[in-house]
């Protein structure tokens, strides 16, 4: 118990200390009248530090989302998607588009402010799911981002693993930046202020595609933003040792990895898949990441914002207590939710200013 908390502790300081050495930021937040996850060092604990005020949800959860495989993705996909909110939101216009790419037809939903005089910033925008399920309408993140930042969105519908296993989800969310930059013009955006994004799964697609598009020397990215990002594989850190996660356990999240990669290449998997992966993390954009003290990726985010930080990547990193995987889209209103929400939309409008 003891050793987990001094890991996460090192890790903690090491963040402070490689922003203050190489002039990026981090923001820890503060943990204070909050129990310590820590101190977490057994499967039965977990939940308890937990903040109280996004709970009630986890009570209402589908007993299916407790475990998911080969056999039952299909059925919790279409359970999945019944769950999803599809609302307008008012002042903003979807368009749903279908481009034509080297390896077929992709779907895009188009979110912009009405009445738009353009010169837009421009947010690319990849869904979370586990790489094997979400859809790019679900509109928990792209209507708002289009509302309060004045920016057109494209959110990318992906193909899905384990029908259309790596790289197929990657070359999908590529290709799709690739056309909104040469789009750019027409859709009423400011090529210099383009931003990729997305959360859970669809955050470790954003960070896949900002490596591969460092690598073809492409547009310059304004910001890479991970909300919870899943970037690791292996889960191979204190936090990805432990199992009884709420909505994202640590056995779905191997099954679902095995999918997307389509078996278990361990070290050896893409980095644009598992941007853990990645040798070197130098000329990436500037970075925001955040995720929750209770969340299953919590080490594996810390670890890639101070390998990034080492590299001398801008890098934003915000850790709120209490949070678990997605708890700011369940319960919104509550305080560490609002404080979430906040810190990814600031660092949203302070990358695509004009």
């Amino acid at each position: 118990m003891m050793r987990t908390s001094n890991l996460f502790k090192s890790a903690v300081v090491a963040t402070l200390v490689l922003s203050s050495l190489i002039g990026c930021a981090s923001q820890v937040t503060d943990t204070s009248g909050t129990a310590d996850i820590t101190s977490v060092g057994t499967d039965d604990n977990v939940r308890q530090f937990i903040d109280p005020n996004v709970t009630a949800p986890l009570d209402h959860l589908p007993s299916e989302l407790a475990f998911i495989s080969r056999d039952n993705v299909a059925e919790v996909r279409a359970l999945v998607n019944k769950m999803l909110k599809f609302p307008d939101t008012p002042g903003v216009t979807v368009e749903k588009k279908t481009i034509t790419t080297a390896e077929g037809e992709v779907t895009l939903f188009i979110y912009q402010p009405e009445n738009s005089s353009g010169n837009n910033p421009g947010i690319l925008w990849t869904h979370g799911g586990g790489y094997i399920m979400g859809r790019a309408d679900s509109n928990d993140f792209v209507g708002a981002f289009a509302k309060q930042l004045n920016a057109t969105v494209v959110s990318v519908d992906y193909r899905l693993a384990p029908e259309h296993p790596f790289p197929a989800g990657h070359n999908d969310s590529y290709a799709a930046f690739l056309w909104m930059v040469e789009h750019a013009e027409e859709l009423g955006i400011d090529p210099n202020r383009i931003a990729i994004g997305g959360d859970s799964a669809g955050a470790g697609m954003a960070a896949g595609v900002a490596l591969h598009n460092r690598d073809a020397q492409g547009r310059a990215i304004a910001l890479q933003l991970l909300i919870y990002p899943m970037l690791d594989n292996l889960h191979n850190t204190p936090s990805g040792a432990i199992e009884d996660y709420p909505v994202w356990n640590r056995t779905t999240s191997f099954n679902a990895w095995e999918m997307y990669l389509n078996g278990t290449p361990g070290t050896q998997a893409s980095p644009y898949a598992s941007p853990a992966r990645a040798k070197d993390v130098s000329g990436l954009p500037k970075t925001f990441l955040t995720v929750g003290t209770v969340d299953l990726f919590r080490d594996e985010v810390i670890d890639y914002a101070q390998r990034l930080m080492a590299a001398g990547v801008p890098t934003q990193l915000a850790v709120f207590p209490g949070a678990y995987h997605g708890s700011q889209v369940f319960v919104p209103d509550a305080s560490i939710s609002q404080q979430m929400i906040s810190t990814y939309v600031a660092a949203l409008k302070e990358a695509l200013q004009d």
